[in-house]
């Protein structure tokens, strides 16, 4: 059996209890050695077939996870945060369908998880933002038209951007050519979660500026939006006295 696992944003406590017990009893890890915390791999047993995909293919990894399965070893395919936001899990589990190889899915702690939990940030507060659009700029990887970030930001909604930070400048001007003001709350952190962790809080307007003071320029992600005021918002009705729920009467 091959499992794709989700290694969580970067601090080791924060993956989950099933990806844990997973990499115990693993007798191949092949991981996102550009990204995941290596201290994960203390998890492992002595004995386990270690393989590091920042240094292979495609075709490379499918070839040890081929040789594995015929020895009749347990897999694990450690991805960073959750495989299911920018993994390239797809391409790898296409081919196993092919090969007729079983495979299960578990899910990770997300980086923009991470990155909220670092900032005591809530994506979603009444009356500001409801939405939350998790996207990134155009850069190497083409984007679908419909998903240019000038045409996503017009939603004045949360935005959390992956894979951008190193081209803030051009993140920048896409969200001003949008519309949204200079003065727009925004955040860059970098390796969330992890012991060198860094939170910039900023603006749309002094985005780029603040990515290059900081030194930032890979591994952070961007996020955008009135929620990072923390203010103006709406009491949760679901607590609120007079709102009456499944579990309680309200009260005039």
């Amino acid at each position: 059996m091959i499992y794709f696992v989700g290694a969580g944003p970067g601090a080791v406590d924060l993956i989950t209890v099933r990806g844990q017990k997973l990499l115990q009893k693993a007798d191949v890890v092949i991981y996102a050695g550009s990204l995941v915390n290596k201290d994960l791999l203390e998890y492992c047993s002595g004995c386990a077939q270690i393989y590091n995909s920042a240094e292979m293919t495609l075709e490379e990894v499918l070839e040890a996870m081929k040789k594995a399965e015929k020895e009749g070893l347990t897999t694990v395919r450690l991805h960073t945060g959750d495989p299911s936001l920018y993994g390239a899990i797809r391409e790898q589990m296409d081919e196993l369908d092919r090969l007729g190889i079983k495979y299960e899915s578990v899910p990770g702690v997300s980086s923009f998880c991470g990155a909220a939990s670092s900032l005591n940030l809530e994506y979603t507060l009444p009356g500001v933002s409801q939405t939350v659009i998790i996207s990134r700029l155009e850069g190497r990887t083409s984007v679908p038209e419909k998903e240019k970030l000038r045409s996503l930001a017009r939603h004045k909604a949360t935005l959390v951007l992956f894979l951008s930070s190193g081209m803030t400048e051009k993140v920048q001007a896409e969200l001003l050519e949008a519309g949204l003001s200079p003065e727009t709350p925004a955040a860059l952190v970098y390796k969330a979660t992890w012991n060198d962790e860094k939170r910039v809080l900023c603006t749309v307007g002094t985005l780029a500026e603040s990515a290059k003071s900081k030194g930032i320029s890979k591994t952070a992600l961007i996020i955008v939006g009135d929620v990072l005021s923390h203010s103006n918002y709406s009491r949760s009705r679901l607590y609120d006295p007079s709102f009456t729920t499944e579990f309680r009467e309200g009260k005039a």
